[in-house]
């Protein structure tokens, strides 16, 4: 399914995290790829067939997923770099 938010239309699982989420748990995950479906499923609370989904979901619209995960990571280095800054002016 589909929600609206204040980055736009995204796809999520159903009654559950964005696609990207769940896909940025599969492929960063450290253990074996064979069992890298399950892992997410038990870490996220999610049914096997809601991990694959979200896979199947992205091996159609990858670019989709891909631009997700980078803006999510580029957000979070932003939010690191500030509160360095802050940590900085509070050290004066």
């Amino acid at each position: 399914m589909f929600r609206d938010g204040p980055t736009g239309r995204r796809a999520v699982v159903l009654n559950g995290p964005d696609v990207w989420e769940v896909v940025g748990a599969v492929i960063g995950s450290d253990v074996p790829s064979e069992e890298r479906e399950g892992r997410v499923s038990d870490l996220l609370g999610l049914s096997l067939g809601q991990v694959r989904a979200a896979m199947d979901y992205y091996a159609e619209f990858t670019a989709e997923i891909d631009e997700r995960i980078t803006m999510n990571q580029q957000e979070a280095d932003r939010q690191v770099a500030l509160w360095e800054r802050k940590q900085q002016l509070l050290a004066r």
